[in-house]
C-alpha cells in the first residue's frame, strides 16, 4: 500500500496516497516544525512518483535538493520512530524564480493572468478594475495580443485616446482611472513585476514530470524576495492553481495524486482578497480534487484560511499553538474543536 509516514505518537501515523488529493492544512506556531512537515510530505509524494510544487518563503525548503548529513541525533530519532530503510538521499528538484535570479525564470502573459488577478496585483479599486475589464474585452474583440506590460500600457493609451467611442460600446471610461492604472503599472514594474510578464509563458506540463527513476520532480519557487510583495506572491500562486484547474482533464479518484501543491504563509493568499476572488479559490479547491490535484496550505493559525475553504481540507497536521494572546487562545479553541476527539484520552484535552 502506498503511504507516507507523517510521524509517530502512540502509533505510526500515515497519509495514504489515495487520500493525497483530499487537500490539507499544516498549522502551528513559529518554530514548531511546520516546514519539516512540508518537507516530509514533499519527499513522500516524490518517492511515490507524484510531482510537487511548493513555494520556499524562508529559503529552507531548498535543502530537499541535497542529501542530509548523518548524525547521532538523527539515528536516535529514526530508531525511535521506527523508519524502515532510512537513508540520506537528495530529491529531484527544479528551482523556479519569478525574477530569474535563483532559478529558472517563470513567466506568464497579461492575457493569461486576466483582469481580476491583475487588478488585485495592481491594488485597483472597483472603478479602475472595471476599466481594466473593458480594456481586456476590447483586446479580445479586436484580436489584440497582451503579452507583457508594454502591450497593456499601449492598450490603455489607445483606450484613453478613443474613450468617447469606447464608452459608447463598453461603458464609461475616464482618463483619471486610466492614469491611476498606469501609475500602478509603473509601481509594479519598479518592484520587478515586469519579469513576470512575457514569453515564453510557463508550460504546465513542465511541472508534472518524473525523473528517470520514477520519482516526482519537486518544483520549488524561490519566494524569499517575492514574499516582500504579498499581492504579487498571492496572485501568482492563485493564478497557477487556476491554470491547472482549467487545463487538466477530469480523472476522478486515483491511487495517488497527479500533482500536489504546497502554499506556505497561506494567510497572504486571502488577506484583503475581495469576495469574488475568495469564491473563485473556494470553487477551484472544491473541484480540483477530481482532476487529481492535492492542495496543502501552511500557516500559523487554522483560521488564517477562510471557513469555506477550511471545510474542504481533509488532511490536518496541527503543531503546537501558543496561547499568549486572546487571538492565540481563540486559535487553540478553534483547532481543538475541528479535530475528532480522542476517546482514549477523555477528559485530558487531547485530540487525535
Amino acid at each position: 500500500m502506498d503511504k507516507i509516514l507523517v510521524g509517530k505518537g502512540d502509533r505510526p501515523v500515515y497519509l495514504l496516497s489515495r487520500y493525497g488529493n483530499r487537500h490539507g492544512l499544516v498549522a502551528g506556531a513559529t518554530g514548531t516544525g511546520k516546514t519539516i512537515s512540508l518537507q516530509v510530505l514533499a519527499e513522500g509524494f516524490s518517492r511515490l512518483g507524484v510531482p510537487v510544487f511548493m513555494a520556499d518563503v524562508k529559503g529552507d525548503v531548498a535543502g530537499l535538493a541535497m542529501a542530509g548529513s548523518p548524525s547521532e541525533r538523527i539515528r536516535e530519532r529514526v530508531a525511535q520512530i521506527g523508519i524502515e530503510g532510512f537513508s540520506h538521499e537528495a530529491n529531484p528538484v527544479v528551482f523556479l524564480d519569478v525574477f530569474g535570479k535563483a532559478g529558472h525564470p517563470v513567466r506568464t502573459t497579461i492575457s493569461e493572468m486576466g483582469p481580476s488577478l491583475l487588478g488585485r496585483i495592481l491594488e485597483l479599486n472597483d472603478t479602475q478594475e472595471g476599466i481594466l475589464e473593458i480594456a481586456f474585452k476590447l483586446a479580445d474583440d479586436q484580436g489584440l495580443l497582451l503579452l507583457d506590460m508594454d502591450d497593456l500600457r499601449a492598450l490603455l493609451n489607445f483606450v484613453a485616446e478613443n474613450r468617447t467611442e469606447i464608452s459608447t460600446h463598453y461603458g464609461l471610461v475616464s482618463t483619471q482611472s486610466i492614469s491611476a492604472i498606469q501609475r500602478s503599472l509603473l509601481s509594479l514594474e519598479r518592484e520587478g513585476g515586469k519579469s513576470l510578464f512575457g514569453e515564453p509563458a510557463l508550460d504546465l506540463s513542465d511541472m508534472m514530470r518524473t525523473d528517470l527513476s520514477g520519482r516526482g520532480i519537486i518544483s520549488i519557487l524561490a519566494a524569499d524576495q517575492l514574499i516582500l510583495k504579498p499581492r504579487l506572491y498571492a496572485s501568482f500562486l492563485l493564478w497557477l492553481l487556476a491554470e491547472f484547474y482549467e487545463n487538466l482533464p477530469e480523472v476522478g479518484d486515483l491511487d495517488k495524486p497527479r500533482l500536489v501543491f504546497f502554499f506556505d504563509e497561506a494567510h497572504l493568499l486571502f488577506n484583503d482578497a475581495p469576495p469574488v476572488l475568495r469564491q473563485r479559490v473556494e470553487q477551484v479547491v472544491r473541484l480540483i480534487r477530481s482532476k487529481g490535484v492535492g492542495v496543502y496550505f501552511c500557516s500559523q493559525y487554522p483560521d488564517d484560511v477562510p471557513n469555506e475553504i477550511l471545510g474542504q481540507l481533509g488532511n490536518r497536521i496541527q503543531h503546537a499553538l501558543r496561547a499568549y494572546t486572546p487571538r492565540d487562545q481563540k486559535a487553540v479553541k478553534t483547532a481543538a474543536e475541528t479535530f475528532v476527539a480522542n476517546p482514549s484520552a477523555a477528559g485530558q484535552g487531547r485530540v487525535f
